[in-house]
């Protein structure tokens, strides 16, 4: 069963590192191209659109996956599988999980309570639009770290 679970968390790594990476690559880049106004309004659609089933689910599914694979790995730690899927599991739930709720989704909130045609909302667009993407490199790094982890950790 454990094999199963790694599987479909590498999975999920996998899938939720391009869906982070599109977003640091040609994403963002196509927002910055637009006017403050267009490219805030822009993504207060996409912040809204974000959190539906098919992201979600996505997320939620694979941590929770990542967290069977955690505690079971905490739990057989003599077993270098193990260690891969609890490093992974914790770079996923870090890098991906708490990242997200912690830094990204108040920067979303605040962002959507703007005015994306007013001056202050132009000047946070900026602001937000520099700071959203550092972070976001750390949230698509950590999951496409968690798949190696987890593919190494199934050949081992």
């Amino acid at each position: 069963m454990t094999e199963y679970l790694a599987i479909a968390a590498l999975v999920g790594a996998a899938m939720n590192a391009g869906v982070l990476f599109t977003f640091s690559t040609f994403t963002m880049n196509g927002l910055k191209r637009l006017s403050p106004a267009a490219g805030a309004a822009a993504m207060q659609e996409i912040n809204r659109e974000a959190p539906k089933a098919p992201l979600m689910s996505l997320f939620f599914g694979t941590a929770v996956v990542s967290t069977a694979l955690l505690v079971e790995g905490v739990g057989n730690l003599d077993q270098v599988a193990a260690r891969y899927q609890v490093a992974a599991g914790v770079l996923f739930l870090v890098g991906v999980i708490a990242l997200t709720g912690l830094y990204h989704v108040p920067r979303n909130n605040k962002l959507d309570r703007l005015d994306p045609a007013s001056s202050h909302g132009q000047r946070y667009w900026e602001i937000y639009r520099y700071q959203w993407v550092r972070m976001n490199h750390v949230r698509t790094i950590a999951p496409a770290a968690a798949a190696v982890l987890l593919a190494i950790s199934l050949v081992v």
